[in-house]
């Protein structure tokens, strides 16, 4: 009868030191790491500091977007809550929370170009 056991021995990696082959996978893991950090980390790291930023700058009477596409001006934005009160129309108002805003619109007045009319002859 034929015995399987001596080809699974010879078959096994052998024992000693690591292989070349594994100083390759080192390397090669740490290259993919390098480009997902490089491609979907830091993207969303300087997205989100953007945002915050964006929110820190809010103030009342400005014009935002919600998350949810919701219209609306600051009624009273609080300073140390993570909630303020959006004005929607004619006294409605909702309390939202800050990082649902999506943008800000800023309410300073826009520099306005007027066209004069052509003068007939």
């Amino acid at each position: 009868m034929f015995s399987i056991i001596p080809d699974l021995y010879a078959m096994s990696p052998q024992s000693g030191g690591s292989s070349p082959g594994m100083m390759g996978q080192f390397v090669l893991f740490g290259a993919i790491f390098l480009i997902f950090f490089l491609l979907v980390i830091r993207p969303q790291q300087k997205k989100a500091k953007k945002h915050r930023e964006m929110i820190g700058s809010m103030q009342k009477g400005d014009q935002v977007v919600t998350a949810s596409g919701i219209h609306g001006k600051i009624n009273k934005y609080f300073d140390d809550k993570d909630y303020m009160l959006l004005e929607i129309a004619d006294k409605t108002i909702i309390k939202i929370q800050k990082n649902q805003i999506a943008d800000v619109i800023k309410s300073s007045p826009s520099k306005q170009v007027t066209e004069e009319p052509a003068e007939k002859p």
